[in-house]
């Protein structure tokens, strides 16, 4: 029998087809991601959110995820404020750098209980529903310190700079540090200040030092950040290049160049910012942790399972190991350059250990100005 229902179904459904197959494709929505950031007083924390944002603009991911960015500042109470909202307003991810490693654990788990993947860097957040990317603090601490005790041949008077209070890579790194002093009798910290992790400060709170005591009764020093200014105010006060303090620190693209041979002809560099042989173990912590925690959460986003703790490795520089890029390309650093021209970087608190062969996306560009690679 003839049935006009079918029929009318029958054409529908071709109709239907038909429009299907002119008709444009809509486009799946992007992914909302957060980056939340905590204390911006320094060059590493203006390189992290430059490398993040140029992973982000990047055509793998442009058309795929929006980025939104905030910042807390160094108040844990803020950063959980701004973290809730993040939540509220239907984030799919939050990329942090967190203030604390305990502060953030119930806003953290709260966010993880609604669907939100959570990807700390460089510090950490001891939340077990949060991912972490970072170095080995410990290492960093101990194996740094244990340089500086060998340099002082075991015995001397040292200056401490720790970073940013109530950051879990400030706690660790100091504590390893003073674990191997502490094992050395002939060692003494005759001097100690907070220096957030910043070549201005680390000036300030050692002038504050030196006002009772000379660079004479000093031995060496260890300081998260600021080996660059505490050669600087060396020169200053009239001691020679060849007489400079043994320092380990952070890795500033101008202590790196004082690193090289003094004499070495490096284009753009002027006093300061040039050769001096300076003695120092530089390390750091890599600016490109962000970007490689905002790869990270896309891909658990898009259904990958990831590790929970993505331990980076330490970069670790010496004076027998500093290669100075000439150009700065990608391919250059993956080659083992380590130090770039100051007349490439004419910042030299700059950190210079920003190459990851997992971040093709990202180069000197992306540290300096947020610009992807090609």
């Amino acid at each position: 029998m003839f049935n006009f229902k079918t029929v009318a179904s029958t054409a529908m459904a071709a109709g239907l087809l038909a429009l299907s197959a002119t008709a444009p494709v809509i486009a799946q929505d992007k992914y909302d991601v957060y980056l939340s950031m905590s204390y911006i007083g320094n060059d590493w924390q203006a390189e992290a959110a430059n490398m993040v944002k140029a992973i982000a603009s990047h055509s793998n991911y442009a058309d795929r995820v929006n980025l939104r960015v905030q910042v807390a500042g160094p108040n844990a109470q803020r950063q959980i404020q701004q973290i809730n909202a993040m939540v509220q307003a239907g984030a799919d991810a939050i990329v942090v750098y967190p203030i604390s490693p305990t502060a953030l654990n119930n806003v953290v788990k709260n966010a993880c209980d609604k669907g939100v993947t959570i990807i700390a860097y460089d510090g950490e957040i001891t939340e077990p529903c949060a991912y972490n990317v970072t170095i080995d603090q410990d290492e960093a601490g101990r194996v740094t310190a244990e340089w500086l005790v060998e340099q002082m041949g075991g015995e001397g008077d040292i200056v401490l700079m720790t970073g940013v209070p109530g950051t879990s890579v400030d706690a660790a790194r100091t504590a390893a540090a003073k674990e191997v002093f502490a094992k050395h009798e002939g060692i003494n910290v005759v001097g100690e200040a907070i220096g957030m992790w910043s070549q201005a400060v680390a000036r300030t709170e050692l002038s504050k030092i030196l006002a009772t005591r000379d660079w004479s009764d000093v031995d060496g020093l260890w300081m998260q950040v600021g080996c660059f200014t505490a050669n600087a105010m060396q020169l200053e006060a009239g001691i020679a290049a060849d007489a400079l303090l043994p320092c380990a620190g952070e890795g500033s693209n101008g202590g790196r160049i004082q690193m090289l041979p003094a004499g070495t002809d490096v284009e753009g560099a002027a006093s300061p910012y040039a050769p001096l042989g300076a003695p120092r173990i530089s390390y750091a912590s890599p600016p490109y942790s962000g970007a490689l925690a905002f790869k990270l959460a896309v891909d658990v986003l898009d259904g990958k399972e990831i590790a929970d703790l993505t331990t980076l490795p330490l970069p670790l520089v010496t004076s027998e190991t500093v290669q100075l890029c000439e150009t700065g390309s990608w391919d250059e650093q993956k080659a083992g350059c380590n130090a770039f021209l100051p007349s490439l970087v004419s910042n030299p608190g700059w950190f210079a250990s920003i190459f990851s062969a997992d971040l093709p996306e990202v180069g000197l560009n992306a540290a300096l100005v947020g610009q992807p690679e090609d």
